[in-house]
């Protein structure tokens, strides 16, 4: 296939680039999207990012990804899929940089965990608490009832940003039958704001921004994932000719990633990707052209999978820009398959292994007694959120508060904060 590159980018409205909270002009040498991607990359919680774990904890290996390294890599691979498009670029590389501010410490772990200790609330959700960072918890905009506006980007970026447009309890996907999606994408507390991102659109439909953040992201994840996997020799991808390994990851791609599909699916995607040209013919040996060789898989991989959705989504849509709703991305099945292959090999390997599941134990028992511990000493907390503690209207709003700075906290200080609380402790007996 001859690639050709749109000259032109998709128009956007004034409508498109409204504020929630007005602003005065600003430099006109700058789009109001290039602004919009410069407040996500000077922001607090992006630079949290790079001590918070995406599957391994950060200190544990100077070559892992943290969430931070991992948000830069899906902005590369979602910023030229919507160059190919004809998406504004600015605004898919700033959904791309904010789509795992909301993840709080210890990976979805700690979701997990946040998510009971909220069961009374609404519960938590990584993609809702992104909302809340971008249009609340962090400082940059004051409306003028004096409520806070967060970053107050444009509503184009802030739908962009979000992945699951809809409350909990009222996912469209939800509604089919046989269908187990949990995710949302707002609390009820931050629905005016969703209201506002959200105009005209009441369907659950997701612009094609957030289409593009979306597979990017499924992309990085399972790509990068694996090459963390393999070079920590945790991975062995030759394992996966024995029949009882193979078993083992066609039960966890199904049950995680492909509840619906055949065993033949599964080992088909399999082994279309080890038939790959560029598959490592050898097992990994720590060398640098072993190493070498792995980068260029995830490399190859990563093209594989962005040239497969541009092709199919141009073969619907013709060359016309895309943006927002004038379409949506086209993802082949079989190319689906293969990302959801990759992210197994990598789950079965890491994410369940018996040494991370007791870590896991202890973590959960960490932002637990952190949240307890918030709650019974709010002067505990960093001094932004205690303001917004005592602010809060009720018990609720205040448990709310406590969950947005265990959120907000990085592994390790979620792990200094337990440390002192129970050094506090030990002082009192």
């Amino acid at each position: 296939m001859t690639t050709v590159i749109p000259t032109a980018v998709a128009s956007y409205s004034a409508h498109d680039r409204e504020r929630w909270a007005a602003e005065a002009a600003k430099n006109p040498r700058r789009t109001d999207f290039q602004r919009d991607r410069a407040r996500v990359l000077h922001s607090s919680g992006l630079r949290r990012l790079g001590a918070k774990t995406q599957v391994v904890s950060p200190g544990s290996d100077d070559f892992v990804r943290t969430r931070l390294t991992h948000s830069l890599e899906v902005a590369q691979v979602g910023r030229e899929l919507a160059r190919y498009l004809g998406s504004d670029p600015d605004i898919v590389d700033t959904a791309c940089l904010s789509h795992d501010l909301g993840h709080p410490p210890f990976g979805h772990n700690g979701e997990t965990v946040l998510d009971e200790v909220c069961a009374d609330i609404g519960g938590f959700e990584g993609n809702a608490q992104t909302l809340r960072v971008l249009t609340r918890l962090e400082p940059k905009v004051i409306r003028e009832d004096g409520s806070p506006a967060g970053l107050n980007l444009t509503r184009a970026t802030l739908d962009a940003c979000t992945k699951y447009p809809w409350p909990r309890g009222e996912s469209p996907i939800a509604a089919r039958a046989g269908s187990t999606v949990t995710k949302f994408g707002v609390y009820d507390e931050d629905r005016p704001v969703f209201t506002f991102l959200r105009e005209g659109r009441e369907n659950g439909q997701r612009c094609i921004e957030a289409q593009i953040m979306d597979l990017a992201d499924d992309i990085s994840y399972s790509v990068h994932d694996v090459e963390d996997a393999v070079f920590s020799g945790a991975l062995d991808l030759f394992a996966y000719d024995n029949d009882h390994a193979l078993g083992g990851l066609i039960d966890i791609t199904r049950s995680w990633y492909l509840p619906e599909a055949s065993d033949e699916v599964i080992t088909g995607a399999l082994r279309r990707l080890q038939k790959a040209a560029y598959w490592p013919k050898q097992r990994y040996d720590g060398s640098r052209s072993a190493q070498a060789g792995l980068k260029h898989m995830t490399s190859q991989l990563i093209g594989r999978f962005v040239g497969a959705a541009e092709a199919a989504t141009r073969e619907e849509y013709g060359w016309e820009p895309l943006g927002r709703y004038d379409g949506n991305l086209v993802v082949p099945e079989a190319t689906r398959h293969e990302i959801a292959v990759l992210k197994g090999l990598a789950t079965v390997t890491v994410m369940v292994a018996e040494d991370r599941l007791s870590l896991q134990r202890i973590q959960a028992r960490v932002l637990g007694t952190l949240c307890e511990y918030f709650s019974e000493k709010p002067e505990a907390m960093d001094r932004i959120f205690l303001h917004d503690h005592r602010e809060a209207a009720d018990e609720a709003a205040r448990l709310r508060v406590v969950v947005d700075q265990v959120a907000s906290m990085t592994d390790h200080s979620a792990w200094s904060a337990y440390h002192r609380m129970q050094a506090d402790e030990a002082s009192l007996l």
